[in-house]
């Protein structure tokens, strides 16, 4: 799974942080903030859209994720990603991937 780099130049003045009041979500070696349903990642002076390219399905997950499972929930576009495990698990179809 790599991730596209594509600035998000609508994001104003804002630097998120520990203390932005937006969820942080580790991401392999960075924080991704969730912000107006999608993630950002400081990148180089600016921020860029941190969101998968492709499909990449998580293998041997036999946990399902729902509302009261324990792990947190993250608003991703049109569905809700799951933190578990150091990364973001979303259903798709018959099984879960990795975000």
């Amino acid at each position: 799974m790599t991730t596209l780099h594509q600035e998000h130049t609508a994001h104003g003045s804002h630097r998120h942080g520990p203390d932005c009041g937006h969820c942080a979500v580790p991401h392999g070696d960075h924080v991704d903030y969730v912000h107006d349903g999608h993630l950002h990642r400081e990148h180089a002076g600016h921020w860029d859209e941190c969101e998968p390219a492709g499909h990449s399905v998580h293998q041997g997950h036999p946990h399902v994720h729902h509302e009261e499972c324990g792990h947190a929930q993250v608003p991703h576009g049109d569905h809700v990603d799951y933190l578990h495990g150091g990364h973001r698990h979303a259903e798709h179809g018959d099984h879960w991937d990795d975000h």
